[in-house]
């Protein structure tokens, strides 16, 4: 007896314990966001990648944020035909490995479409694995064309190249500059891939690329002979197509010098704003090309914006902006090939992937979007200007 009482206790322990973790039918376990919880069957799963941690966390939790009030949106809404949404956000830290290793824990939770990974390396690595598993992948943030070699992924943002030569086309037309230097990381795939497409397309402008110079992951913190490079030739404008928190030290550098050009970049410079301990007139009057203004005065923007400065006490990025119109990609796509819950990754990915090039969206960060079957995203950027601590719409 006093054995059969102790199994009985031990086992109503499991059970207790296993309910705790929570879990829906397809197994893993369940660390969603509060209300995004489903049946199996009777509900998508769509998984979210990203770094919540890092040297990166400011994109990542933008866009884990951004998907979330998309998600809430959606499903208050009546859901996609009827269907609720369930959505789980994974940690990459921004690095490949890890982001595979977070594609795995939401397979396990029952992911039935990807939107990540955030950053291009991450992208690019879990790639193979929704390829793999005939999963529809939409990254909202990876630029590279390497994130969409493979035909079941589609991007929101634009391609480096797309970046590139839209801004070698800015700065011409607007005739913001005679010379400029090109500052970039050779190593890093999204700088290197914008860098090489303006200096091709700056030779059809007014303007001449007078210095062009590299820094690797090991040198990103001393720019100071680029920078004396720039100075020397005359450069008027300094085009930085990196991440902001190179960016932020280049600007302090730069004001250190007392060299003082006009600085402009691509989407990657989007935070610079937010870095701890920057003083943010040193970006006063930087440009940017940028798919989303939170400053716009259309319904649409300002009322994600009121909701997201609700929720997260803080005006939200691009990247934001790029994960909310990711989830409703996703809903336009559902739509339009009546896909349903209860068909398999496969046969949800592959009817989906057919539908993305049919299906119009007009989001937060483009209207009137539509996708080549190559997963490039056709939409015109926008130019802003920091002044007084702000983006301001150019």
């Amino acid at each position: 007896m006093k054995k059969a009482v102790s199994m009985f206790l031990a086992l109503a322990l499991m059970a207790a314990s296993l309910t705790a973790c929570g879990s829906n039918e397809n197994g893993g376990n369940n660390q969603q966001s509060a209300g995004t919880e489903g049946e199996a069957g009777e509900t998508f799963f769509i998984g979210g990648i990203g770094p919540e941690t890092g040297e990166n966390s400011i994109y990542g939790l933008a866009v884990r944020n951004g998907a979330q009030i998309a998600v809430d949106e959606i499903n208050e809404a009546g859901g996609i035909n009827g269907y609720q949404i369930a959505y789980d956000f994974q940690d990459d830290e921004g690095d490949a490995e890890k982001a595979i290793n977070a594609y795995n824990t939401l397979k396990d939770w029952g992911m039935q479409m990807l939107m990540g990974a955030v950053t291009t390396t991450p992208s690019v690595a879990v790639a193979d694995k929704t390829a793999e598993d005939g999963m529809l992948q939409i990254t909202p943030s990876g630029s590279s064309l390497d994130c969409v070699k493979n035909d079941n992924v589609f991007q929101v943002c634009f391609t480096d190249p797309n970046q590139g030569i839209e801004s070698a086309k800015y700065v011409g037309e607007a005739g913001l500059a005679q010379k400029v230097a090109v500052i970039y990381n050779s190593q890093d795939s999204y700088s290197s891939g914008i860098a090489e497409a303006f200096i091709a397309e700056a030779e059809n402008q007014p303007f001449e690329v007078v210095v062009s110079e590299a820094f690797t992951n090991d040198t990103k913190t001393d720019f100071t002979v680029q920078l004396q490079k720039a100075r020397d030739a005359g450069a008027d404008m300094v085009f930085l197509p990196i991440y902001y928190q190179e960016a932020s030290l280049i600007l302090q550098q730069a004001d250190s010098m007392g060299y003082d050009p006009l600085f402009c970049g691509g989407d990657g410079m989007d935070g610079i704003l937010g870095v701890d301990n920057f003083d943010t007139s040193l970006a006063e009057g930087m440009i940017l090309l940028t798919p989303f203004i939170a400053d716009a005065e259309d319904e649409l923007t300002q009322n994600f914006v009121t909701e997201y400065q609700e929720r997260y006490d803080e005006v939200p990025n691009q990247f934001a902006a790029d994960a909310y119109d990711a989830i409703y990609i996703f809903k336009a796509a559902i739509e339009q090939a009546n896909v349903t819950p209860d068909m398999s990754v496969e046969e949800i990915g592959t009817a989906l992937k057919a539908a993305m090039t049919e299906i119009t969206v007009d989001g937060l960060t483009g209207e009137g979007m539509t996708w080549e079957a190559g997963g490039t995203v056709n939409k015109t950027p926008r130019a802003v200007k920091i002044v007084d601590g702000a983006y301001q719409e150019m």
